[in-house]
């Protein structure tokens, strides 16, 4: 896994141009918005978007016939693009924080306790995006995978929009049952988030797995 590791780390330095622009623009962003969280899930997202370009580039010209002749298995190869997606998504999420903290302590426009709730929760998100797009990728590839990926967003906002359609048709107050439900503190919730977003990427580990066994190259 460190070879695939390294190979990764030394394609995404190819990458050092963008992510030169990229810090520029999240520093002058820090600079002008007045919600500096935003920055953290901004810059976070897209550095872990890099994970998928890496299995991109091993699909490329038969990639995965050669990397699978060298001493790699696959399960190997699976837990390389999770813990390489983590690095650089925790890696770019360090970074990201510490510049909305220092921002905003300069501003005073935030408690710094606000946007250590934020970052931990977009800390998850990191996390449940890479546990929902990783298996997609590995299954349908670059170009399908994203299509895939879109049509099963657009799937879970049509089944939304008929269950919000259906209460209308029964009379039933969405709202209001939200409003009746019991209120939950901050770090109970986000312990509850952590241990659901723990399960789906362990899921979502054994669904690659199964995913890259089943594919021939």
């Amino acid at each position: 896994m460190k070879g695939l590791l390294i190979k990764d780390f030394k394609l995404l330095k190819n990458q050092k141009n963008f992510f030169i622009i990229l810090i520029a623009i999240v520093i002058g962003m820090s600079a002008y918005m007045e919600d500096v969280s935003f920055i953290i899930g901004y810059l976070t997202f897209i550095c872990s978007m890099f994970t998928l370009s890496s299995i991109s580039y091993d699909e490329f010209d038969n990639g995965y016939a050669f990397l699978f002749s060298l001493p790699i298995t696959r399960k190997g190869y699976v837990l390389e693009k999770y813990s390489f997606g983590l690095i650089v998504g925790i890696i770019s999420w360090l970074f990201a924080t510490t510049i909305a903290i220092i921002a905003g302590l300069m501003k005073g426009s935030i408690i710094l306790k606000d946007i250590i709730i934020i970052a931990l929760l977009e800390l998850l998100v990191l996390v449940i995006l890479l546990s929902v797009m990783l298996p997609f990728q590995l299954k349908f590839g670059g170009e399908k995978g994203r299509i895939a990926i879109i049509c099963a967003v657009g799937i879970v906002f049509v089944i939304a929009f008929f269950v919000v359609k259906i209460a209308e048709f029964f009379n039933i107050d969405l709202i209001k049952i939200f409003n009746n439900l019991p209120v939950i503190r901050m770090d109970m919730l986000i312990a509850i988030i952590t241990v659901i977003t723990i399960l789906l990427l362990l899921l979502s580990l054994k669904t690659s797995v199964y995913i890259i066994n089943k594919k021939e190259f």
